[in-house]
């Protein structure tokens, strides 16, 4: 494995992951509690005022606390670019998706307010929760690359296994939007008068349940697939965290759903989501190395010339 130097880019990195993850757990509050519309109106929080007041009860409050993490996201992404744009290496591919990840978090917040605009339709509440899975993304990439050098990637894992992975991540983002369409058909919608996408929810969970089992089914080829090269600890140990997590998260799937979506076990599904997307992330990110480049060679300087003989003088 490539030595890990230590940059104060890392546990930036990581701390922006940790919130993108935190910001889609508080999101399912808001909407798991009804406080979608706690501050009926964006970017303001009322017409008159940028914050909750107290009039607008505990839906207020929670509605406006998610906006807040908007802000901490925010910071955490300039303190990443900051941070990438001072390394002593400065390395092109840190910078971008530090950026990258940075220019996000307004479009987020702009999606967030089209969300309450628009009385939270729920293409527009999908699309909400879509752009953070691919800040997750972004935010995962750079958390990782600051770890890596800026060699060529060493796979560790045959061509087979590399494209079995890249159609697992494909069917994992397929699980995640048949999950954000079978939420837009169910009952949480974030307020009592928000309107549903009008698509059966029992057909679209079935739906939903089919691709999960395609998922599962790809995970568990690719633990053995992955034995049977004996393909290094980390990329099994990384495949079977995966299966575990999906697993968990299938299980939380039918309770909830046999037990008529109760709120808790919702937002603990919601949180899945975001894990299982993750823990794919680190299957994929687990199939290669990348060492730091090696030096270049030291020119040889030449050798001294030969000293010349005295010329002895005549007599």
């Amino acid at each position: 494995m490539p030595e890990v130097r230590y940059s104060p880019l890392r546990p930036l990195a990581l701390a922006s992951l940790v919130a993108n993850v935190a910001l889609v757990v508080t999101g399912a509050a808001v909407r798991l509690t009804g406080s979608g519309l706690g501050c009926p109106t964006w970017p303001r929080c009322t017409d008159q005022s940028y914050t909750t007041t107290a009039e607008m009860g505990v839906h207020g409050v929670i509605e406006f606390g998610n906006r807040m993490l908007t802000f901490v996201l925010g910071l955490l992404a300039v303190a990443c670019v900051l941070a990438a744009l001072l390394e002593r290496t400065r390395r092109r591919s840190r910078v971008l998706l530090a950026v990258a990840v940075l220019l996000g978090i307004p479009m987020q917040g702009v999606v967030g307010g089209i969300t309450v605009l628009t009385d939270l339709n729920p293409w527009v509440v999908g699309i909400h929760f879509l752009l953070s899975m691919v800040l997750i993304a972004f935010a995962y990439a750079l958390w990782k690359r600051t770890a890596e050098g800026d060699a060529r990637p060493e796979y560790l894992v045959p061509r087979p296994i590399r494209q079995l992975v890249w159609i697992l991540s494909a069917a994992s983002a397929a699980v995640i939007a048949m999950g954000v369409i079978v939420t837009g058909s169910g009952p949480h919608a974030g307020d009592e008068d928000a309107k549903r996408n009008g698509l059966d929810p029992a057909t679209v969970s079935q739906a939903h349940a089919d691709v999960v089992f395609l998922l599962i089914g790809l995970t568990i080829a690719l633990v053995l697939a992955l034995k049977a090269v004996k393909a290094p600890l980390p990329t099994v140990r990384a495949a079977v965290v995966l299966l575990v997590v999906e697993l968990a998260q299938g299980l939380i799937g039918f309770v909830q759903y046999f037990t008529h979506l109760p709120v808790l076990l919702v937002g603990a599904h919601m949180l899945g989501a975001a894990l299982v997307w993750t823990s794919t992330l680190a299957v994929k990110w687990s199939l290669r190395e990348r060492p730091e480049s090696a030096p270049s060679p030291t020119p040889l300087e030449p050798a001294p010339a030969p000293a010349e003989e005295p010329i002895p003088a005549p007599r």
